[in-house]
């Protein structure tokens, strides 16, 4: 490595670990749906609707942290909260209208899922499509302001936010709307009709406020670019889900066909962590690429990524040292914290690292230079298609290492 390669790689290592230690709080969203587990047995169909609305928040959450990400490098939004850029105010815009449209989108496909599947009747499908929208219109309110402090505040102390900011809102974003979910799915069930026709008036605000938006910025080129790309990103987006949820369905399955090899193979307790760290290296390579790419320092050919080398192996690195410690997190949980077991599982975990990462590294490259070389924002694509392909391909690699290491038949 040249000097300035070895000063990027420091830089992205140290700034990546940074960020992916938010993903150790990554477990608290699964301890919060284990703990009202009794709640999803009174209302079928909230377990139904938790995967799509977190798939969701994801594509909205990933395309605001990549334009922001961007947008604060090129200079074209500055990082404060007023008195800021025009582009500012037409990606908040933006935002605002696409949880609406993605809530909609996503609210018809749980309606058909519903009567195909479980023939609910018209009263659930109401219920279920009024706490999905109202979850989404207050994750909006919750989850975008903090966005916006991360993305600020990082990049006025001089850390780079194509690094910190997806890491920390992605793992942030999954516990805060789970909790909110959680929460009004309570008010719900538990506190009657006066709760539940504020949930309503919330879902009209959203829509009204969509609604002025859109005829405000029907001739805006920027905010009809967004809406477009991001909708096809979506729509890519459902079908990865569902592949994610098949293999994650074989390896549930697996466990309970052999669960004393998991009281020394904690699986469960790092999952949600181990997803979260892969999507993140994916973020960080593909979203500092986009940076370089509108900048103009890094020629959108796949040969040009041995000029990203830097950032690619920083990220990586900086996730081993967090599989490390997931692995030493979950023995502890579970009272097996010996120095076998502790080899054992690191390298269960370093195996799952190695496919994984190689995997959402290229995919996430890819995905930065063909859109960008097909007149695409690259912002608008990349963080989502990759933070959902992290789910499956880490769940796949999960798999395919606990074959290899003989904990499971093939």
């Amino acid at each position: 490595m040249t000097v300035s390669s070895k000063s990027g790689f420091t830089k992205t290592l140290r700034q990546s670990v940074t960020a992916y230690l938010f993903n150790i709080c990554g477990v608290f969203a699964g301890t919060i749906i284990a703990y009202c587990s009794e709640l999803f047995r009174v209302v079928p169909w909230a377990v139904m609707i938790y995967p799509p609305i977190l798939s969701t928040r994801g594509v909205i959450g990933g395309l605001f942290c990549g334009r922001l990400s961007t947008a604060l490098h090129l200079g074209t939004v500055k990082p404060r909260f007023f008195e800021n850029t025009r582009s500012f105010y037409l990606l908040l815009q933006a935002i605002v209208f696409l949880t609406f449209e993605l809530s909609i989108f996503t609210a018809l496909v749980s309606v058909l899922l519903g009567v195909i599947y479980r023939g609910m009747l018209i009263g659930e499908l109401w219920d279920m499509v009024n706490v999905l929208m109202a979850t989404m219109a207050l994750s909006l309110v919750i989850i975008s302001p903090l966005t916006l402090a991360t993305s600020f505040i990082s990049f006025k102390h001089g850390l780079d936010p194509d690094i910190i900011l997806y890491p920390v809102e992605s793992t942030v974003s999954d516990l805060l709307i789970t909790a909110t979910y959680i929460f009004l799915l309570n008010i719900y069930v538990v506190y009657g009709s006066f709760w539940q026709y504020l949930l309503l008036a919330a879902n009209l605000i959203l829509s009204f406020t969509a609604v002025y938006i859109l005829a405000k910025n029907i001739h805006e080129p920027e905010f009809i670019k967004t809406l477009r790309e991001s909708l096809l990103t979506f729509i890519i987006v459902s079908l990865i889900v569902n592949v994610a949820g098949a293999f994650l369905g074989r390896i549930d399955e697996v466990i309970r066909e052999k669960e004393g090899v998991y009281e020394t193979y904690p699986i469960y307790v790092v999952y949600p962590a181990l997803i979260d760290t892969i999507g993140d290296i994916g973020a960080v390579v593909g979203s500092t690429a986009t940076t370089k790419l509108a900048l103009g320092t890094l020629k959108a050919s796949f040969f040009s990524m041995k000029d990203h080398i830097s950032e690619i192996l920083g990220a990586w690195a900086a996730s081993l040292i967090m599989y490390f410690a997931y692995s030493i997190l979950a023995l502890t949980v579970v009272g097996t914290l010996r120095p076998l077991s502790i080899a054992r599982f690191s390298l269960l975990l370093f195996t799952v690292n190695i496919m994984a990462a190689a995997l959402i590294t290229l995919v996430s490259y890819s995905v930065a230079i063909v859109t960008y070389k097909r007149g695409l924002d690259p912002d608008n694509f990349e963080i989502p298609i990759e933070s959902s392909l992290a789910d499956a391909l880490t769940t796949i690699s999960l798999l395919t290492a606990l074959i290899l290491w003989g904990l499971i038949q093939p």
